[in-house]
């Protein structure tokens, strides 16, 4: 397999991550283990993966099975049931593809959901990926081991293509109904749909108690229609193409478009979700860092 998908996480950004944290702001269920208040007490662990054994680390832990085969001493480690299980929804629908720079909308997301997964991870916070365009095309269930989690969610998003038509809203209650403990939901998305579907199906989420994080991610372009004289657009979902001149509709356009972000912000807001318009001609990293400083200080 081609070793190209650690381009997500490059060295740089896995430094300034290393200051940074994400902590709830809501009540989470889970257990007290990380950077989170629970309202739940006990501890819960699931087999993650070996390690030298060590001295000072107790007997309990040496899976005695291997040594007996290996002669050796490995430690089995454990991954706690920490505070915090976050998802990371991407929709990766055909329109995600679009991009008028270096990067398109899709791997924007690629490197915003790596970023995101290695800070969960760091914090011994549990993290998992949903892929979904009109239904989910991928669930990878939250997992707090770092080394071979993040290396399995790497992998999944150097896989990532857009493919077909936007059905966000049907995504969202899938994953609401799917997901029985209180955590933390993290949407990226172009949110190229019926805003008022979206927005009930990100209210659905709220209503089971979930923490919420909507990145809204778009295209310069898109945000500004900013487009040569005669222009032809095609719809990367369905292929349609239309013929017109972008001057010609281009303040009807940035009006309709500021209206949307207002009735995305004002919703999300009303409903204690976090709300982040992110341009993809602004570095992910920047992006992420501003916004983590923003909540750090409001928190």
């Amino acid at each position: 397999m081609p070793e190209d998908y650690r381009r997500f996480l490059k060295p740089d950004v896995v430094s300034k991550l290393s200051g940074m944290e994400i902590k709830a702001r809501l009540v989470v269920e889970g257990f007290i283990a990380g950077l989170h208040k629970s309202p739940y007490h006990g501890f819960s662990v699931e087999f993650a993966e070996h390690r030298q054994y060590m001295p000072g680390d107790p007997l309990k832990n040496v899976d005695w099975k291997v040594y007996a085969k290996t002669d050796r001493f490995f430690i089995k480690e454990f991954e706690e049931e920490t505070n915090l299980k976050a998802y990371i929804l991407v929709d990766v629908s055909g329109s995600m593809g679009y991009g008028s720079n270096e990067v398109n909308k899709l791997e924007y997301c690629c490197y915003l959901s790596a970023a995101l997964s290695y800070l969960m991870l760091k914090q011994r916070d549990s993290v998992g990926l949903v892929l979904f365009d009109q239904n989910i095309k991928k669930y990878i269930p939250p997992k707090s081991a770092l080394r071979s989690h993040l290396h399995v969610i790497l992998q999944e998003l150097d896989k990532m293509e857009p493919s077909q038509t936007t059905n966000i809203s049907s995504a969202l209650h899938q994953m609401a109904e799917r997901i029985k403990r209180r955590g933390l939901i993290i949407l990226i998305s172009d949110l190229f749909d019926d805003p008022d579907r979206v927005i009930n199906g990100l209210k659905h989420f709220r209503h089971k108690k979930h923490e919420v994080i909507v990145f809204h991610v778009l295209d310069p372009k898109e945000r500004t229609f900013a487009f040569p004289e005669l222009a032809i657009f095609k719809d990367l979902e369905t292929e349609e193409e239309l013929m017109t001149s972008p001057w010609q509709i281009r303040k009807e356009y940035t009006e309709r478009f500021k209206a949307l972000v207002n009735k995305y912000t004002l919703q999300c807001r009303e409903s204690l979700i976090d709300y982040v318009l992110l341009d993809t001609s602004i570095p992910f990293d920047y992006a992420l860092f501003s916004y983590l400083s923003k909540r750090q200080r409001l928190w």
